[in-house]
């Protein structure tokens, strides 16, 4: 036991950065507002990304058809739906569904006003979604002019969950005609649309007379089991005309995702707030260092007439910058976790604290303490032996 104490290190760099408290408070406070503004940039901004993928990841489908004019789900083109009959060909497919989906404009029962609200409108006995619950309520869409009406839309649709729980009848028109609500479902609502309504087909094209005929916006298709994906996805792109775009699940909700990261401003904006908050992290780290080797500048020069080297120092300064990041990651982690629960019942937006985020924004206050512990360290160069005299 007493070889192991005689062996022991001296703390050095915990006993400068506990040796002022307030300092190190101050510090420890700056990182963790870095990290929390690191934290809320990057899951308002994934946030928003999972948003815009809502219904995308409730499909029942392996492979999915679309046109090539398609953009996003704000903006989807019509292709035939004969595209469908000829997938059905393939040896690997077990079914189809095609969809519609437009976005139309939904008036507020209560104030009159029009607002648009993204609307399905499919086969209701067609296995659409992946959600037994789903499924079953999509048969009351079996009588004309009947809709499912999304409870986590927002409030200017009017209070159309409300009316529907107290049991009275709850009618509106969507694009000048009258349609009554048959039933609630629960999607949420995405960046691209504040709403969702789910319709039959029978109910859509009464609502859109001028669709041009057998035109449809998006076709799902089921695949059978210990069927390869990707070789039905080569067939198929060999076997159908240019007029359609096959993609597998995932490839759809990046297809969506990609669309709000770059062509839109949303990727820039948060992407550029996550680095404001770095850079204002390495502001006061490097503050907080340089003053407290300047402060002990003295103290190290005696260590170096001591016969400590350089790199030894250095090595000091790096561990505080290593402390500082541990330190200060904490609290941001802590505060984050809380805020995400605020934003998502005030917001409704889907914003979790995930590992991979978890791993980003610690790597970035690693890097921001250790960067600046790097530039506080030029200040060593100037310690002097001499000074101590």
């Amino acid at each position: 036991m007493s070889l192991l104490w005689r062996g022991r290190g001296i703390p050095l760099a915990w006993l400068l950065l506990t040796r002022q408290p307030a300092r190190l408070t101050i510090a420890l406070a700056g990182i963790a507002f870095a990290g929390i503004l690191m934290f809320m940039q990057l899951g308002f901004r994934d946030g928003l990304y999972d948003a815009s993928v809502t219904i995308h990841k409730l499909f029942d489908a392996d492979l999915v058809l679309i046109s090539p004019r398609s953009v996003s789900s704000i903006g989807m083109a019509g292709f035939p739906r004969r595209r469908l009959v000829q997938v059905m060909a393939d040896p690997g497919v077990a079914g189809t569904s095609p969809v519609h989906w437009n976005l139309l404009l939904w008036r507020n029962p209560q104030t009159h006003a029009n607002r648009s609200i993204l609307t399905l409108g499919f086969e209701p006995t067609d296995p659409l979604f992946t959600d037994p619950a789903l499924r079953r309520q999509s048969l009351a869409l079996s009588q004309l002019g009947r809709v499912l009406f999304d409870e986590q839309s927002r409030p200017e649709f009017g209070p159309i969950a409300k009316w529907f729980r107290e049991g009275r009848i709850v009618e509106t028109e969507v694009v000048g005609k009258r349609l009554r609500v048959a039933g609630l479902v629960s999607i949420g609502a995405s960046f691209g649309a504040d709403g969702n309504m789910l319709t039959s087909r029978e109910t859509y094209l009464m609502l859109q007379p001028n669709t041009p005929a057998g035109s449809i916006e998006l076709g799902l298709i089921r695949l059978k089991p210990d069927t390869n994906p990707e070789q039905v996805t080569a067939r198929l792109k060999g076997m159908l005309p240019n007029d359609v775009r096959v993609m597998n699940k995932q490839e759809f909700i990046e297809f969506e995702k990609n669309y709000w990261r770059t062509s839109t401003a949303i990727g820039f904006i948060f992407t550029f707030g996550t680095a404001m908050g770095f850079v204002v992290g390495c502001v006061i780290v490097y503050q907080i260092l340089y003053s407290d080797v300047s402060d002990h500048l003295p103290e190290y020069a005696t260590l170096m007439a001591m016969g400590y080297r350089l790199t030894g120092l250095l090595a000091v300064v790096a561990r505080e910058g290593f402390l500082l990041a541990i330190l200060g990651f904490l609290p941001a982690w802590l505060a984050g976790e809380g805020l995400y629960i605020l934003v998502r019942t005030g917001t409704k937006l889907p914003v979790y604290m995930d590992a991979q985020r978890l791993i980003v924004v610690f790597a970035m206050i690693l890097l921001m303490c250790l960067g600046s512990a790097a530039m506080a360290m030029r200040k060593l160069a100037d310690a002097d032996p001499a000074e101590i005299f």
